[in-house]
């Protein structure tokens, strides 16, 4: 043993000890060092040091995720008109929207208007659909109805989530960069600075919930579509031969005289109570006159 290790075993050992405690003592120094400098530090500096981490660790995570396929997240909406017979448009109506129960549907709002005297019947469906059930809701209309216009629009929202969500993701580490330095007691620091902590950890909390809130709409707008049905009665087309000139000076002949009757109407209707009142009255002015002349004439002749 000796031959291997030149020097004895409490020497080495001794010298191990030696160079462990010099080693705590700088790690302590240090550790103490780094407390003080906080503390004799800004806190906007300090706060700044805190999110530098979790910022770095944000960007990491978006160049990796930049080298991955992006997920692209679609708005689509489709507005679709339908003809249904008069007497059943309600029928078709509450179809659809019963329909619509059935599935992974959220109904957004529903009108029907009755037909009567004065006015046709229409009706109206506003839906959010998840992609999986649209074919399925299209299907059920197309059955109880004729689709006479279907338009569908889609607009990419995928730039705008990917910024939420990063977004969200840096105001998270943020805040909880914020909560481990006040919930850190080791650290002694300034009235002033735990109430800047404070004060910037709600400012945070509060731009972190918008931006949740900002990620919900965007889900419904990109998770479901949405379907608006507008349902119109059925309409008799016109003949070609009567939408030309002729046709509508016919039409408009119609209305005219149908016009024309109107009024006559209307002006009997008022007059009748006066002639009621009046044919009387002039028949009997008429008799008084007569009388009054024969004993005037009876008078003349004598």
């Amino acid at each position: 043993m000796q031959r291997f290790f030149p020097f004895s075993f409490p020497g080495a050992l001794g010298a191990s000890l030696l160079a462990l405690g010099t080693l705590l003592a700088a790690g302590c120094q240090k550790h103490h060092e780094v407390p003080h400098a906080l503390a004799e530090a800004p806190a906007s500096a300090r706060l700044a040091g805190g999110a530098a981490a979790p910022a770095e660790r944000a960007r990491a995570r978006e160049d990796s995720a930049a080298e991955a396929p992006a997920e692209r997240f679609l708005a689509v909406r489709h507005d679709l008109s339908v003809e249904v017979a008069p007497d059943r448009l309600p029928e078709a109506w509450t179809s659809v929207r019963d329909l619509c129960g059935t599935l992974r549907c959220e109904l957004l709002s529903s009108s029907l208007q009755r037909e009567t005297a004065q006015q046709a019947g229409a009706a109206s469906l506003e839906m959010r659909v998840l992609p999986a059930d649209v074919d399925r809701l299209l299907g059920g209309l197309a059955g109880v109805a004729q689709v006479v216009q279907h338009d569908t629009t889609s607009e990419d929202k995928t730039a705008e989530v990917v910024d939420v969500e990063a977004h969200i993701r840096n105001r998270t580490e943020f805040r909880d960069s914020l909560r481990a330095m006040l919930a850190n007691k080791s650290v002694k620091r300034e009235m002033s600075d735990l109430l800047e902590i404070q004060r910037t950890l709600a400012d945070t909390q509060a731009d972190l919930d918008s931006s949740a809130t900002r990620r919900k709409i965007l889900a419904q707008q990109t998770g479901m579509q949405h379907v608006q049905v507008r349902f119109t009665p059925t309409r008799a087309l016109v003949q070609g031969a009567r939408t030309g000139p002729i046709g509508r000076a016919m039409r408009e002949a119609g209305e005219v005289l149908a016009d024309s009757v109107a009024a006559l109407i209307t002006f009997v209707a008022a007059v009748l109570p006066w002639a009621v009142v009046a044919v009387p009255f002039f028949w009997g002015l008429g008799v008084l006159a007569r009388a009054w002349r024969r004993r005037r004439a009876r008078r003349t002749g004598a």
